[in-house]
């Protein structure tokens, strides 16, 4: 009998096993490790004993011309041959010795052959060599072990519901092999399993694949020489999405005029499983309609007085006709109809009637000398309050050089007199040592107070004693806003203006009455006037900043900055472009603007290779309207569009709604910087299930902001920081599997290899979070520590891997990505706190750089240090050019305010005089 194992080799000699028969069994020596032995015993016992190999054929190459030498050696033994591919060797090729082991007595036999490279190559090409020791005895019964499977299972993707065909050929051998199927090493038994069926060519059919059948399988085959394992084949069984049935049609998204109405599906009917196809075609449909204008109506003509009647009067009417209201429109404001006395107060009355009247005139006084008792008292009241109040002003007032400087001056200062008869001398000057006065604390109140106060207080600014102090400048402190207001004080200043103080103190509304929307953590609001200021929203990288004069003087507005939730927006991307930014509503709108203000917002646009078209777009009556192209600039702009790594600033004199988009350029697809967060349950665990979520997010702050939140009202904690991911537009999907989990006591509960998430739902941004589940079982409470391995990655793409260790019993301190609230910016800043180059210097740098150089050496030249002269024309129609430049400096430099760059810049213009300004009255 002989036994062999076979590699595919080119040029290569594989010899494995030396084998010997006896009348009733054949011993093996190849060093692997079987399961299945012979019998202990046999019906009769051998008369000699068992032969055995003492040496065995090994694995050679043919180098060059070199034969190979084959050794083999067996006892006892009668004959010893060897058999290479199926045909036996030629006895005159064999070197046969015969010796006597000393020992035991046996006949030792030992044969040598060699094997040339022309019989390999000439004789049997590029097949498989191999070749057999065949040993004899005096026996007449063999064995043979079995050889390599002749076909092997292999591994296929299969439909929900479909027919499987798995086939195996086992290795020839004697007697033959019984052949068995294994799933997932478990054995498949036809009986107890209906829908699976074995033919008699030892093939599995699977009648229906279930999804339950997404397993390992593996044919094994046996005899009582050995065993043989095939391959394992992994079958998938998938499930390709079904469409669910359209949403009703939506309310049309234009209240007047023509508009959009849309509906929706989703991927559901069924949900795509184990890589199943994603449902072809869009999933919204969008038609055209068309809303009736409301109309509001209108009065006509006033109709003709009627007759003079006996009361001495007489009507006209009109009517809400010119035009109707229609289509919801409002009805006509005032009255129907008018009356009036037609006789100019001449009518006759007779005697009755005035006696009447005389009664009535009695009754009339009696109300009168009523009231008038009423307001003698009200009005005695009044004055005891007005005495106090004013022994407590005439306190306040006595001294207005120590009441404007009352705040600078050390603990034990002591006010003077107010006994001191020239204190309100007209002609004692009073105390100009300080021009400003700087109020904390209670003085802001206080001046609050006072500007909400009785009419007789507010002609102060108008009094003689701050008649000597024009241009009188008082900065305002609030813990909470710190806001400055700068109050006129000359003699052009008005009721008017001073009184609008009154705005800063109650920072709730606007000129327009409107009411600030938004929720806490998404928003940032301020009252801003002609200073300026920065609104920031804490943590999503999205501020806006007004720079000082863009609100005409005298005027205050609330404004506010606002980040849209994604499910309460209408996404502004369109076929094949990609939302890259938060969309964010700044206002309020309609209010006119002197000069730009800069809207920062975050991207995840990777920019190297730069094959982005990039495109801001703003929301107009539910509409999205493109605003700017970059790269496409003209004149009639009405944006400037700075874009940087991870942030695009947007330079714009209209508030409004805004966000970013993008598209591939051909022929290289663009990519997006995307973010990869894994959350756990926060321990401890108390159930055997246990779920790691792995979310799928915008690389801005903002997309990890708004998943942080969502987890942190699950219960769900971030296990280690973010890891970035580059995703391409290749219409690939991004593949999740977990690895590595230790089976001994976890299982997992997905039945597929692995989880994907559709490249439409990343791309387009139109489901928010994205994330996938890996529900994991422990086999009992006291397991707590897990190690496992994630693997995220684009089909033909980027990946990234999470090494994970926990123990899930062991409660762990809050991460978060997040900095911390002492470090980030505050959510508004007012006045020239919010900036950092001081309005000296600022002034001074436009003086020198806003006018045409003949060199050159002008704004223009900043602007290309500065790394803005992408679209110079949008400067060049600025009043200053060099004030929007410094503007645009300020919002790229909100984080780090470096003023380094600035001086650099301005260094290598050779403008060394503004530089000596900078040093003197700046903080470089």
């Amino acid at each position: 009998a002989t036994v062999s194992i076979r590699h595919t080799h080119h040029n290569i000699i594989n010899i494995y096993i030396c084998t010997s028969n006896h009348p009733l069994f054949c011993l093996f020596v190849d060093g692997s490790d079987y399961s299945e032995v012979l019998p202990d015993s046999f019906p009769s016992a051998p008369a000699e004993p068992l032969p055995e190999f003492q040496s065995e054929p090994e694995d050679a190459f043919i180098v060059k011309n070199r034969p190979v030498k084959l050794s083999c050696k067996a006892a006892p033994a009668t004959q010893i041959y060897f058999k290479c591919n199926g045909e036996w060797v030629n006895q005159n090729d064999h070197v046969t010795r015969e010796s006597l082991d000393q020992i035991t007595g046996l006949v030792v036999r030992e044969v040598d052959i060699s094997v040339s490279r022309t019989q390999v190559e000439e004789l049997f090409g590029l097949e498989d060599y191999w070749c057999q020791c065949v040993a004899w005895s005096s026996a007449v019964s063999t064995y043979e072990k079995l050889s390599n499977f002749e076909q092997e299972p292999l591994g296929r993707e299969v439909r929900l519901e479909q027919e499987v065909l798995l086939q195996c050929r086992p290795p020839e051998g004697i007697p033959p092999a019984e052949v068995e199927w294994l799933k997932n090493e478990d054995l498949i038994d036809p009986t107890q399993d209906s829908n699976f069926l074995m033919t008699v060519d030892h093939d599995l059919i699977i009648k229906q694949a279930r999804l339950s059948d997404t397993a390992n399988y593996t044919c094994v085959a046996r005899n009582v020489v050995a065993k043989r394992r095939s391959s394992t084949a992994t079958l998938i069984v998938y499930v390709s999405g079904g469409w669910s049935s359209w949403t009703e049609w939506s309310e049309c998204n234009a209240r007047c005029g023509r508009g959009w109405q849309r509906r929706t599906r989703s991927c559901t009917n069924p949900a795509p499983l184990n890589g199943g196809a994603f449902c072809e075609g869009p999933p919204f449909q969008r038609v055209t309609c068309t809303t009736l204008c409301p109309v509001d109506g209108g009065w006509t003509e006033w109709a003709k007085w009627s007759a003079c009647g006996t009361e001495c009067t007489h009507w006209r009417s009109r009517e809400c006709q010119a035009p109707p209201p229609r289509n919801g429109g409002r009805h006509c404001i005032g009255s129907i109809m008018e009356s009036k006395n037609c006789t100019e107060g001449l009518c006759a009355r007779s005697e009755s009637h005035a006696l009447d009247s005389g009664a009535g005139v009695a009754v009339y006084a009696g109300l009168v000398g009523a009231l008038l008792l009423c307001v003698i008292l009200v009005l005695c009241v009044g004055i005891l309050a007005y005495r106090r109040s004013c022994s407590h002003l005439h306190g306040d007032i006595t001294d207005s050089s120590s009441a404007l400087t009352a705040a600078f001056h050390p603990g034990n200062y002591k006010p003077p007199r107010q006994d001191n008869p020239h204190l309100l001398h007209p002609s004692a000057p009073p105390d100009l040592t300080a021009s400003a006065g700087t109020f904390r604390g209670p003085l802001f109140s206080s001046l609050q107070q006072s500007t909400l106060d009785s009419h007789h207080k507010i002609p102060m600014t108008n009094s003689p004693l701050l008649d000597p102090l024009p241009g009188l400048k008082i900065k305002v402190y609030d813990s909470s806003t710190m806001s400055s207001v700068e109050l006129p004080a000359g003699p052009g200043s008005s009721d008017g203006e001073i009184m609008s103080l009154k705005t800063v103190g109650s920072g709730t509304r606007d000129h327009y009455g409107h009411t600030l929307p938004g929720e806490p953590g998404h928003s940032a609001s301020a009252t801003l006037g002609c200073l300026g200021g920065r609104l920031a929203i804490p943590n999503t990288g999205v501020s806006l900043l007004v720079p000082p004069g863009t609100i005409p003087q005298g005027k205050f507005y609330e404004m506010y900055l606002i980040i849209n939730k994604w499910e309460k927006t209408t996404l502004p991307s369109e076929g094949g472009q990609t939302v890259l930014s938060p969309v964010v509503s700044c206002g309020p709108s309609g209010m006119l603007l002197s000069r730009p203000v800069i809207l920062t917002l975050p991207h995840c646009a990777q920019l190297e290779p730069p094959d982005w078209s990039l495109t801001l777009k703003t929301q107009t009556n539910q509409a999205w309207e493109e605003v700017l192209t970059v790269g496409e600039e003209s004149l009639s702009s009405p944006c400037y569009l700075q874009v940087e790594e991870q942030n695009c600033h947007v330079l714009m004199e209209q508030l409004g709604t805004y966000g970013l988009v993008g598209q591939s350029v051909p022929p290289q697809p663009a990519c997006k910087r995307l973010q990869l967060a894994l959350f756990a349950p926060r321990a401890p665990c108390l159930s055997l299930d246990y779920s790691l979520r792995v979310y799928c997010i915008h690389d801005t702050p903002h997309a990890l902001k708004e998943v942080l939140e969502l987890e942190r009202s699950l219960g769900g904690v971030l296990l280690e920081d973010p890891k970035p991911l580059l995703f391409k537009d290749s219409y690939h999907n991004l593949r999740l599997s977990i690895h590595d989990i230790p089976h001994s006591h976890w299982r997992s509960k997905l039945l597929a290899k692995y989880q994907e998430i559709p490249f439409y739902h990343i791309w387009s941004g139109s489901q928010r979070p994205l994330h996938c589940t890996f529900s994991l079982e422990r086999g009992s409470l006291a397991v707590s520590q897990l190690s496992c391995k994630i693997c995220v990655r684009q089909v033909e793409g980027e990946g990234q891997i999470f090494q994970l260790h926990t123990d899930i019993q062991e409660t762990l301190p809050p991460h978060s990505p997040l900095p911390a609230g002492g470090t980030c910016l505050p959510s508004s800043q007012v006045g020239p706190y919010a900036f950092r180059l001081p309005a000296s210097i600022r002034q001074k740098i436009c003086a020198s750089l806003d006018a045409p150089s003949a060199r050159g050496c002008d704004w223009r030249l900043l602007a290309h240090s500065l790394g803005f002269d992408r679209y110079l024309n949008y400067f060049a129609t600025k009043p200053s050019p060099t004030g929007v430049l410094l503007d645009l400096w300020e919002a790229c430099h909100q984080g780090d305010a470096d003023l380094v760059s600035l001086a650099t810049a301005l260094e290598e213009m050779g403008k060394s005089e503004v530089l000596v300004v900078m040093t003197t009255d700046g903080d470089c």
